[in-house]
């Protein structure tokens, strides 16, 4: 079992950049496929990026492709989600999830399928 914990949101101009990161405890973080989810008020909680377990590929949804990266440190059990170009539509809580030994995309943009849940942490954008 593995326990996530978010943090790095904030208030940012439209434009401007975070980082946030997922930590985990428990067991070893580089044995899980990581995501990064996010919901606005009002509207579901949607795949934003993923990190697969072993070779590291990664995946974004259509919306922040080319603006933001996730990248993982296994040496600190953590994953980020750098956001650049930042838009007042990024507005959300973004969550991290996991999934152990998952590979497939199938499997890390469904919400359905991630085993392990942060609490979220709140981005907000202004214009």
């Amino acid at each position: 079992q593995v326990q996530l914990v978010e943090s790095g949101g904030g208030l940012v101009q439209a434009g401007g950049s975070l980082r946030l990161s997922c930590a985990a405890s428990g067991r070893a973080f580089s044995d899980y496929g990581v995501s990064w989810f996010r919901q606005a008020p009002g509207k579901e909680r949607e795949f934003a990026a993923a990190v697969s377990w072993r070779s590291g590929m990664t995946y974004y949804a259509d919306a922040v492709k080319g603006r933001f990266t996730i990248s993982r440190d296994s040496a600190k059990d953590t994953v980020y989600l750098q956001m650049s170009s930042l838009k007042p539509e990024d507005t959300a809580v973004y969550y991290c999830a996991a999934r152990y030994r998952t590979t497939n995309y199938d499997y890390l943009s469904r919400r359905d399928t991630l085993t392990y849940w942060g609490q979220g942490t709140q981005v907000t954008v202004s214009s």
